[in-house]
């Protein structure tokens, strides 16, 4: 089949990275025929436009570079997953921002006279997938490891003595910056790592561990040990580690705050987006705007330097709620 489709491909990327800092129809676009998509783009260009001038903020530019991650061609039909890597630029108060993520969306182009359209596109809100644990199985949702890890004794560094260790924010973000768009292959990672990234980032800043042998306790990390799963629950899913920050008093321990301009570099955001007490996201504190307010990083959708709220992600509601983890100055 020829791959003539990749015309309207290359038009969608385009519209795809100009709607990253303008909403104008412009003379050449891809034809989408995802009336659902299409809507969902509309209301989502509209909050971004009260978002920018309620932070006080000007989009410059975005450059999004595509990826064809894998392609199936059938009869007059063509589904496509793509990644995208988005860069953008913004001013606050004559300051540059700068902020990147990592997406991933399907989509389906249909043959359509002597032309190709967009059939479906499929926004992947991985973030949502965070799943709360019930029941005295804590039935794990996220079984499909890319590697099989040990220890990174760099990290772990010195046996741990009784004095009380510093929370090393430098340290924490240093290493946030470091495997923001990439795997410590040194450590286990899923295909939704939020937590798991988060709890590596707490480690590298000196949080210690609280090595229960129970996955239900605790807070602590031995990858794979004879084949099995080596690792608390409140390590790598969203709610878990959401319910040790907020109930833990030794070790990793943390003090709630009311607002996000109350947090510090390498503090924790958790995020709960349909409002019903089930956070299923988390990311740390790396950066801080002109007016003070936190940039993140993150996993599943990995992002770095992302204005805190979120309201940029499709995972977003007007449910969403949050709750702001200041990690104590030692341990």
């Amino acid at each position: 089949m020829r791959q003539d489709w990749k015309n309207t491909l290359y038009l969608y990327v385009d519209q795809h990275n100009r709607t990253e800092v303008e909403d104008r129809q412009h003379a050449v676009s891809a034809p989408i025929a995802d009336m659902d998509y299409v809507l969902n783009a509309s209301d989502r260009a509209k909050r971004l436009k009260s978002w920018y001038r309620e932070r006080g903020t000007s989009p410059l530019k975005s450059e999004t570079k595509a990826k064809l991650v894998r392609t199936h061609e059938g009869d007059g039909e063509v589904t496509v997953d793509v990644e995208f890597h988005i860069q953008r630029v913004c001013e606050q108060q004559g300051v540059s921002l700068f902020d990147e993520r990592i997406e991933r969306e399907r989509l389906t182009l249909m043959k359509d006279g002597d032309g190709w359209i967009i059939g479906r596109v499929e926004t992947p809100a991985l973030e949502r997938r965070g799943k709360r644990l019930n029941g005295e199985a804590h039935e794990y949702e996220e079984r499909g490891f890319r590697s099989t890890p040990f220890l990174n004794r760099n990290v772990l560094g010195g046996v741990r003595t009784a004095r009380a260790v510093p929370y090393r924010r430098d340290r924490a973000v240093e290493y946030a910056e470091q495997w923001w768009n990439e795997a410590n292959p040194r450590f286990l990672s899923f295909e939704v790592d939020c937590t798991n990234y988060v709890s590596q980032c707490l480690f590298a800043g000196g949080a210690p561990m609280n090595y229960t042998g129970r996955r239900e306790t605790g807070w602590w990390y031995r990858g794979m040990v004879n084949g099995q799963e080596a690792w608390s629950f409140s390590w790598a899913v969203a709610d878990s580690l959401e319910r040790h920050l907020t109930n833990s008093t030794s070790g990793l321990r943390a003090e709630m705050v009311s607002h996000a301009s109350d947090l510090q570099l390498g503090d924790i955001i958790a995020y709960d987006w349909d409002g019903n007490g089930h956070y299923q996201h988390n990311s740390i504190v790396t950066a801080f705007d002109v007016s003070g307010m936190p940039l993140v990083n993150a996993h599943t959708t990995n992002s770095r330097h992302r204005y805190w709220d979120y309201q940029d992600s499709y995972a977003w509601t007007e449910s969403t709620q949050y709750r702001f983890f200041h990690i104590v100055d030692a341990f």
